[in-house]
């Protein structure tokens, strides 16, 4: 996606903001020059360091999540055994609303940071896994073939062959499971924690009715969104190059 079209995109999206808050003139819709003057007033202090504590939840969950979730489902693209073992597990815990489990989690491990990791790391961990799984099970056989001939061992075709094979549908997981992601921290952060931009936009709406504040975390809370999926996007392109990009 060019970037002259994402600022394109941008500018339409605030025009109608502007103009639909010029009609309603209701406190709870103030103009886009009032929250992008809050969200630069803010952004240096107290909005800052929240952003920061949800960029670093969801980093570290997705660190985490390919760091089980690729080597797992290579794993099981490989062998069949225990794919036809696993396969009744995953087919049963993948369709399940991760959210849903937001209180059990909670629990468990309480209300800090733990939690709330583990809670994204299981909304990344099944796309990805899936996903590798299947782009490793489907992998041309005269290519595991003309590898083996050379003498690769179990090895060198997972390092050579099926990790390079299954990158593009690390990304495509990853980019498609950031939206779901946020909005999962977004929950998380509502429970009994003073850290995050989920709690910043709840305490400034619900609480404080600083309307402008709260649409200053929604647009860091939406940057923060954008930016992880321009991160994943920009890997897939630079570690990727044999894949015939399009616009998405």
């Amino acid at each position: 996606m060019k970037t002259g079209h994402i600022l394109l995109a941008a500018l339409i999206i605030a025009l109608f903001w502007q103009m639909l808050s010029m009609f309603l003139q209701q406190p709870i819709l103030p103009s886009v020059i009032a929250v992008a003057s809050a969200f630069l007033r803010e952004l240096p202090g107290e909005l800052g360091w929240h952003f920061l504590a949800s960029l670093w939840r969801v980093v570290v969950s997705t660190f985490l999540a390919i760091l089980l979730a690729v080597p797992a489902g290579l794993l099981l693209g490989q062998s069949e055994r225990l794919n036809h073992f696993f396969s009744p597990a995953i087919y049963l815990l993948y369709p399940i609303p991760k959210v849903v489990l937001v209180p059990v989690v909670l629990l468990f491990l309480g209300v800090g940071d733990l939690s709330k990791i583990v809670i994204i790391l299981l909304v990344l961990f099944f796309q990805i896994l899936v996903l590798v799984r299947d782009q490793a099970a489907h992998l041309r056989s005269e290519l595991l073939l003309s590898v083996r001939s050379l003498g690769a061992g179990r090895r060198a075709l997972f390092r050579f062959v099926y990790l390079p094979a299954s990158l593009p549908a690390i990304f495509t997981a990853l980019r498609q499971s950031i939206g779901t992601a946020v909005a999962v921290l977004y929950i998380t952060e509502l429970f009994a924690t003073q850290r995050g931009l989920g709690y910043y936009i709840y305490m400034q709406g619900s609480t404080l009715f600083k309307y402008p504040e709260m649409y200053a975390g929604v647009l860091a809370m939406s940057l923060l969104g954008f930016g992880l999926y321009f991160a994943a996007d920009w890997l897939n392109q630079r570690l990727c190059p044999w894949i015939t990009k399009k616009d998405v």
